[in-house]
């Protein structure tokens, strides 16, 4: 069978990416025929080839590009025939649905969506950024009209995908890589890169964003400090609105570490060195990094909010949304037991 996966960034800093990237290994293995369409791409498949359509390079206009995508009538005219004869298309994420919706229609090519989630609008502080996640919504809402199979990573996502589009869909939690993330991985090399010493730390993994709660989780790292100095906490992950990230970065002082790309080789080394994995989330159809902590024998502290109930194993500790000294104690606790205090 030829299958055309279809994702907007096919690069390590996303989970969707990822997703997609063990699809469409998982498919090869079967002896399918796999190409993955994107917009950019920096991971490289196996077994599958890769078309890279491009894109703006500032992030500030790959987020209008990816907007109005069905506009940019010459890149629809490229390559939508170059999906004629594929047996299967399945898209991740607006606006591949584009591409997808027009072969099916077209072309009759079987469509399966993929839905990972959409952020809450309202979680976002600013008025532009609210409009933008608003339209979003609705052009993925009209985009997925035609498809044969709608699936969902959690029933967290299941609820939202049919909140939105008033389209049922079938559950399928996301596959991991077991081979990567695993216990018993040897975190040194990043301790001693970022000079960390024996100094606990905690960790986040994730976009950088405000639904993530960057913003809460370095209040609760200030609290947790108080009881415990020498703690550190490392924020590794893409920066995707400059002015969010600016105003974390000014209520931050040394203890906290910024990293901003992390390849994915070295993403199981981070989960090694924490002792606790911390999101602060507000809004999670998933949480891909949550699992792969736990999977490298971590212990996970997270808001109790979307698909986080459904993931989160019998060692995490779920907290009442937005109940930062709760969670604070959590963490210290936490911490406390495995430093012996």
């Amino acid at each position: 069978m030829k299958i055309a996966i279809l994702v907007p960034n096919f690069s390590e800093y996303s989970g969707d990416a990822r997703v997609a990237q063990l699809q469409a290994e998982e498919f090869a293995e079967e002896g399918n025929d796999v190409t993955i369409f994107a917009l950019s791409a920096n991971i490289k498949p196996k077994n599958a080839k890769l078309i890279v359509m491009g894109m703006p390079k500032s992030l500030f206009w790959q987020r209008v590009y990816r907007l109005i995508f069905p506009f940019d009538l010459i890149k629809t005219y490229i390559w939508l025939p170059k999906l004629k004869n594929f047996d299967l298309i399945i898209s991740h994420l607006y606006p591949m649905n584009w591409l997808a919706f027009l072969a099916r229609k077209f072309y009759k090519i079987k469509y399966t969506y993929w839905y990972h989630g959409t952020p809450n609008p309202e979680l976002f502080p600013n008025l532009y950024e609210r409009i933008y996640m608003k339209i979003f919504i609705f052009l993925t809402k009209h985009t997925v009209q035609n498809v044969d199979r709608a699936v969902s990573v959690s029933y967290a996502a299941k609820r939202q995908f049919k909140k939105y589009t008033g389209i049922d869909s079938e559950v399928i939690y996301n596959h991991l890589d077991l081979e990567r993330f695993h216990e018993g991985i040897d975190g040194s090399e990043i301790r001693r890169f970022h000079n960390l010493g024996n100094d606990p730390v905690i960790l986040f993994v994730g976009r950088i964003s405000p639904h993530k709660g960057v913003h809460l989780l370095i209040d609760v790292f200030k609290l947790i400090k108080q009881q415990i100095p020498n703690l550190k906490l490392i924020i590794a992950g893409k920066h995707a609105y400059e002015d969010y990230s600016e105003k974390l970065k000014k209520v931050s002082d040394e203890s906290i570490i910024f990293v901003d790309h992390i390849s994915y080789d070295n993403i199981p080394y981070y989960y090694a060195v924490c002792d606790i994995y911390t999101t602060c989330s507000l809004c999670e159809t998933f949480d891909l990094p949550i699992v792969e902590a736990q999977l490298c024998g971590k212990t996970a502290v997270a808001f109790n909010i979307g698909a986080h109930s459904e993931i989160i194993n019998e060692n995490g500790i779920l907290i009442e949304k937005g109940n930062i000294k709760k969670f604070a104690e959590a963490c210290t606790n936490l911490l406390k037991i495995k430093e012996g205090i």
